[in-house]
Order: C-alpha cells, then structure tokens, then sequence
C-alpha cells in the first residue's frame, strides 16, 4: 500500500528538509501551494525544488494548483486571521465543488508521495485536508505526516 505523507517547509532548514524527504521513500512530490514562486519560499521555490528534488532526493516534482485553497479564502485564512473551522469547512467544500478526485488521476497516488505545503505543522494544514479528502474519495493509500 501506497503512503501519502504531507509535510510543511516552514521552520525547517534545506538539510532537514531533504532529508525527511529522502527518508520517507517517496518517488514524487506534489505542491500544494497557492503561492509557491515567493522570495518567502527560499529553497521552496517551485523551479528550485524541482531542481533539488531530482538532483537530491531522485524525486519527482508536481504542483497540483487544483489542491489549493482560492486566493480569497487564503487571504481569509493568512491575512483576515480567520479561524480553523471555518477555513477547513470551507476549504473541504471547494474541493467537492472542484470535483478534484474526478480531475485527478487516482494514480497520482499511486506511489509514495509527499504533499507539500508551508504551515510546519499539519494540525491546521490544508495538506491534511487534501490528504484526507483523496483518502475518502479513492482509499488505497495510508497517510503520514512528517
């Protein structure tokens, strides 16, 4: 069985960053990130870790735009300060309203894979919602955050 771990680059440095991502096994990374070219990424930065993934880890990159939040409920969330359960109940209805498990292969997942997103913890991470959201909509794979 395949395993999806979600893991966050914040509070991280690229030496712990990488070497969680080459110990988990994964053969591919999925961006989850609505904002994933900002000088605030650092070594995050879509075209640079695409770069050190493959030349590092021997791991392939891939940003699923369609696994992220709207601009306007990120601007809720990030910068309105809204709370958790509304962001997550509104968040898990954009994804039903995307229809994401029909726009998305159920092989993207196939593999070992890592989710990708900011937040250090996925507590209050929209990568545990869409972690949890395919799992519901297709199964076959166990969830894992690192």
């Amino acid at each position: 069985m395949a395993t999806v771990s979600t893991l966050g680059f914040a509070g991280k440095n690229a030496e712990r960053f990488f070497d969680l991502v080459a110990a988990s096994g994964a053969r591919r990374l999925i961006d989850v990130r609505l904002h994933n070219t900002s000088q605030l990424a650092g070594f995050t930065k879509r075209d640079d870790l695409a770069y050190f993934l493959r030349r590092l880890c021997d791991v392939e990159y891939r940003h699923e735009p369609v696994l992220s939040p709207s601009e306007e409920l990120f601007q809720f969330r990030k910068k309105a300060g809204g709370g958790w359960a509304e962001y997550s109940a509104r968040f898990l209805a954009l994804l039903g309203e995307r229809r994401v498990e029909s726009l998305l292969d159920p092989e993207l997942l196939a593999k070992d894979t890592i989710l990708l997103c900011t937040e250090p913890e996925a507590t209050e991470c929209h990568r545990r919602l869409v972690a949890e959201y395919l799992h519901a909509q297709w199964g076959g794979f166990a969830i894992k955050h690192l």
